[in-house]
């Protein structure tokens, strides 16, 4: 069988950011959803202005800064264990349950899976470890060595030479459009995993080459 390449994105493909408005539950109630929202919005917000800066900041600045804006946005305090603990607790995240299913089906017929994010890798290792999905992903693809962040095409490029594949050999999957944008742009193949039907696509010239509701569907696709 020919070598053909998936990189899951991580934050919001394999794991759902928003989570952690449970864990802020207890600490600001009924804000605890607002907050997840815009904290998980402006850690993007972020990535993409340092990508185009050229001054980077890892992933976890990203999420430390997008916090405190958070914080200041809703006129919220939080003592520095609690900011502690939800960071660490942003190592916790469970995988959506489509997760294992698919990912036992895609290592059976030898895809090789990788995880492909903005994350930073030894963050992503013992997210990854902690949502016991290690085991289904050969490696972990991260823009850390790059210095910069999605969408840049030379990291969509890196996850094909990392891997040891043609461009057209690669798979980017994300529930972002942004990152399906860029794998696209980039000549890879891109699958976009709309988990809520209200979700839009953006309306550029770039596709998904396949769109479908969860990963067992996009599995199934592959097959």
């Amino acid at each position: 069988m020919k070598k053909i390449t998936i990189g899951f994105d991580v934050y919001g493909t394999l794991v759902d950011p928003l989570e952690m408005s449970q864990y802020l539950h207890t600490l600001i109630g009924e804000k605890s959803k607002p907050f997840a929202e815009i904290w998980r919005q402006k850690q993007l917000e972020y990535t993409f202005r340092r990508g185009l800066m050229s001054r980077y900041q890892d992933f976890d600045v990203c999420t430390q800064q997008a916090m405190q804006y958070t914080m200041e946005y809703m006129d919220i305090s939080f003592s520095s264990a609690d900011k502690n603990d939800l960071l660490k607790l942003y190592t916790t995240l469970q995988p959506f349950s489509d997760v294992v299913p698919a990912l036992k089906a895609l290592k059976q017929s030898n895809y090789t899976l990788v995880a492909f994010s903005n994350g930073v890798q030894s963050t992503l290792k013992t997210l990854l470890s902690n949502a016991n999905l290690l085991d289904y992903l050969e490696d972990i693809v991260s823009v850390d060595a790059l210095q910069t962040f999605k969408p840049n095409p030379i990291i969509y490029k890196t996850l094909a030479t990392q891997t040891g594949v043609e461009l057209t050999d690669c798979w980017v999957v994300s529930s972002n459009p942004f990152d399906v944008i860029g794998g696209t742009s980039a000549g890879l193949n891109a699958a976009w995993i709309q988990r809520d039907a209200n979700n839009i696509f953006d309306p550029w010239e770039y596709k998904p080459d396949i769109t479908v509701k969860d990963l067992i569907e996009f599995a199934a696709r592959l097959q």
